[in-house]
């Protein structure tokens, strides 16, 4: 009776280690449905492993990283600037997200150039 019952103990924990190591492997993270600081903290990882030997083009990062919280675009002759805030870093509780708690990414026809404090300045410098 006592090996019956560690035999099913045993399976059940095998089962849970299988579904626990399919659901971390395959599950990919939905920032739209993360409370404000677990998203933060998804932003600044995912900002902070990018590599300018291999820059991310626009729409790799918005479908990694959902919907940005704050876009500005412009075209200058026949480039297309577009910078898009995501939010990174809590300052004030009003409700409203605003440039200085975000991290910006700058992309210039679609791909990734800038990141960081200087992105919007050198956006705001094309013209």
């Amino acid at each position: 009776m006592i090996k019956k019952v560690f035999q099913y103990l045993v399976l059940g924990l095998g089962v849970y280690a299988l579904i626990a190591a399919l659901v971390i492997t395959f599950y990919k993270d939905d920032p739209q449905a993360m409370i404000w600081q677990d998203r933060e903290a998804f932003n600044k990882r995912y900002i902070a492993k990018l590599s300018i030997e291999k820059p991310e083009n626009l729409n790799a990062v918005l479908d990694y990283l959902g919907s940005p919280d704050l876009t500005y675009a412009k075209r200058v002759e026949d480039n297309v600037w577009q910078i898009i805030f995501y939010r990174t870093q809590h300052v004030k509780s009003d409700g409203i997200t605003t440039i200085d708690e975000c991290t910006g990414l700058l992309f210039k026809n679609g791909q990734l150039v800038l990141w960081g404090p200087s992105a919007y300045e050198s956006y705001q410098q094309e013209s």
